[in-house]
């Protein structure tokens, strides 16, 4: 998976084929956008293992060295209705997949860095 670095909380923001992370502790940042599409139009997750390949390499962008980070995941796009079960357990499995340790699916406005922190820690 990735070497060491635990403790990290990361912010996932969710588009069609590409990811933003950010780094709430250093503030670091990253955007990634798959070079095949793993949206659906009716959805942002349409291809998850090609979805998967993009987080990892998004995330090694960030920091070469995440073990079992907090991720907080915020898909930004196609959650009209909101999101159905299978969804937001494809969002949770496609983050833990990729090494997470403490995952939660936000829906809502962009969040602040201290605002990802308290709804990570939020039961």
């Amino acid at each position: 998976m990735f070497p060491t670095l635990s403790g990290k909380t990361l912010y996932l923001q969710i588009y069609p084929d590409r990811f933003l992370i950010r780094d709430t502790n250093e503030g670091k940042a990253a955007e990634i956008t798959s070079p095949t599409p793993f949206s659906h139009p009716r959805t942002l997750l349409g291809n998850f293992t090609e979805a998967e390949k993009t987080l990892k390499q998004g995330l090694n962008k960030i920091g070469k060295a995440f073990i079992s980070p907090s991720v907080l995941i915020h898909p930004m796009e196609r959650i009209e209705g909101g999101l159905t079960q299978i969804e937001e357990r494809a969002f949770l499995e496609l983050v833990v997949g990729c090494g997470a340790k403490r995952v939660k699916l936000w829906t809502g406005r962009p969040l602040l860095d201290h605002e990802v922190v308290a709804k990570l820690k939020e039961k």
